[in-house]
């Protein structure tokens, strides 16, 4: 029915859940809430929003490479944002791991996120 995607190029899960999910035809994978983590030291990133912003969409990224897809598939993204005046510069990472058309996306404030992060993205992705 479903197929587990895992890479030591995102950030393991932080609980019983997958990095990624391949539907049973192969054709759709959904990638879980990824936050600033560094797969590497397992820590945050540093710095402002922007590179926590980069380093979540890379980890989608990897994720969607052990998948055999690439950000070129993404159809659905979403953004939860613990400060909703980050938006505009979350935003501006976008823009660099997507093309148009660019895929549908959420955008929410929200009251907390793991770990007190400040960000956490997912992605929706069609082969």
């Amino acid at each position: 029915m479903k197929t587990a995607i895992s890479t030591n190029n995102a950030p393991a899960a932080l609980g019983p859940y997958s990095q990624g999910i391949v539907s049973e035809q192969g054709k759709t994978v959904y990638v879980s809430g990824q936050l600033a983590i560094d797969p590497e030291t397992g820590n945050f990133v540093e710095g402002c929003i922007r590179c926590q912003a980069r380093q979540s969409l890379t980890n989608i990224s990897n994720i969607l490479k052990e998948a055999g897809m690439t950000m070129d598939n993404v159809v659905k993204v979403t953004v939860l944002l613990k400060d909703i005046n980050d938006f505009a510069a979350v935003n501006e990472v976008y823009a660099d791991f997507f093309k148009a058309p660019f895929p549908a996306r959420s955008a929410f404030a929200v009251a907390a996120l793991p770990k007190n992060a400040n960000l956490e993205i997912e992605a929706i992705a069609v082969g």
